[in-house]
């Protein structure tokens, strides 16, 4: 006698089943607990640059907290009276020329650390971490004395080359992470295609480390657009100072311009915050291939 077994009654779905196990502590965390300090500390971020803003835009011998009535007379001044057109222009050069020598001689070394092994590899790349312990103000000295027997004190040149010094050891290390992280075995299958060493580099290996390149070529960029002390002991004439020298003129013992000031170093940051708001899904990227081990 065979006996059917009645199937089991369906229960009824009254919603997405809840993840079993153990609750974690900040879920349960009240909201107010998460946005009270992040609010702060986007206040706090944030007055500066509106501070900044407001006595920029608003007219002189004003002191209201609004910049109403609008005058950008500040900026006419800064940018045609005192200079800083030219100051743009030379500051300009400096970063483009320091990110072009920083990041093709980075690339060259850091393919060599990459891929090629010599003696005292370790200490080498120990020196490179170590010089990053050294201020640059330290580097004054033999510098200037460099530069002056080269007859390159006061050109733009020594300003590109001292800057350039002062970023390879991080560039190179950088660059040596992610030239690791591509596999020896694409370049090998290169060769066997008939490419010698440069050309399957060239095919293979360059277009993937596009991020790197920005990463690296950016943040050199940034550091020579906003250092001061080299431009400072190296160039002397007026006409071939950078804007952080131009910043500085702004201010003098009895008094200080705060309208052209501020105009000023809104001038400064303007382009560097241009810059990352175009290649910030790169840095996003290029900092993501770096953290991963190869």
């Amino acid at each position: 006698m065979i006996t059917e077994i009645a199937p089991a009654p369906e229960r009824a779905v009254s919603g997405p089943a809840r993840p079993r196990g153990p609750r974690r502590a900040w879920d349960e965390v009240p909201r107010w607990h998460i946005y009270l300090p992040l609010t702060v500390y986007l206040l706090f971020t944030l007055i500066p640059f509106y501070w900044i803003l407001l006595f920029a835009l608003r007219p002189a011998g004003s002191t209201s907290l609004v910049p109403w009535p609008m005058t950008f007379d500040h900026f006419e001044k800064v940018w045609t009276e005192r200079s800083f057109g030219l100051y743009f222009q030379n500051s300009v050069l400096v970063g483009v020329a320091t990110l072009v020598l920083t990041t093709v001689v980075a690339l060259a070394g850091g393919y060599a650390l990459a891929r090629f092994d010599f003696r005292l590899k370790r200490g080498f790349m120990l020196a490179l971490l170590c010089s990053q312990f050294v201020p640059g103000a330290l580097l004054l000295v033999p510098l200037f004395q460099i530069f002056a027997k080269l007859s390159m004190i006061n050109s733009l040149g020594s300003v590109i080359i001292a800057e350039t010094v002062f970023q390879l050891p991080l560039s190179m290390i950088l660059i040596s992470g992610f030239i690791k992280n591509v596999p020896p075995s694409l370049e090998e299958a290169a060769w066997v295609d008939g490419c010698n060493r440069f050309s399957a580099f060239r095919i293979v290996v360059l277009p993937l480390l596009r991020p790197g390149l920005i990463a690296v070529g950016s943040f050199a960029f940034v550091h020579a657009w906003n250092h001061f002390l080299f431009a400072l002991m190296f160039l002397s004439d007026q006409s071939k100072q950078t804007i952080p020298v131009g910043l500085n003129t702004l201010m003098s013992a009895d008094s200080v311009d705060l309208g052209a000031l501020a105009a000023g170093g809104i001038v400064a940051a303007v382009p560097v915050v241009i810059v990352f708001a175009f290649i910030q899904k790169w840095l996003i990227t290029g900092f993501s291939a770096g953290a991963v081990k190869g």
